[in-house]
């Protein structure tokens, strides 16, 4: 059975292999021309956020997520090209889960909808 709808997400660093502990993320949610923060954290030790809005329900709406991967690498003695990294989504099915990773190197960055 898969996970209860909400919103989580993963980061690995792919320079590595390794799950990237200790990011902080800042999720928001659009409202109008504006975007109104509505979860975050950081991760744990296993790169990932199982419940980005916290206890708080996930709803229809355009969400970002913003990954402080500039902070993060700089923690680890290295250096990247992107200080943060954004990735904005639209929810259509909120009675769905939505799990968005992030892999990550220095240099270069991916994600898809996942599961």
């Amino acid at each position: 059975m898969g996970a209860s709808p909400g919103l989580s997400t993963h980061v690995l660093d792919t320079a590595s292999g390794l799950p990237a502990a200790d990011m902080e993320v800042r999720c928001e949610r659009r409202d109008g021309d504006h975007w109104k923060e509505v979860g975050g954290g950081a991760t744990d030790a296993d790169g990932r956020i199982k419940a980005v809005l916290g206890t708080t329900p996930l709803c229809a709406g355009v969400f970002r997520l913003t990954f402080d991967t500039g902070a993060w690498h700089a923690v680890r003695g290295t250096k990247g090209f992107f200080p943060s990294v954004s990735i904005e989504f639209e929810v259509v099915d909120a009675s769905r889960h939505h799990h968005v990773p992030l892999l990550l190197s220095p240099f270069g960055y991916s994600t898809y909808r996942g599961s």
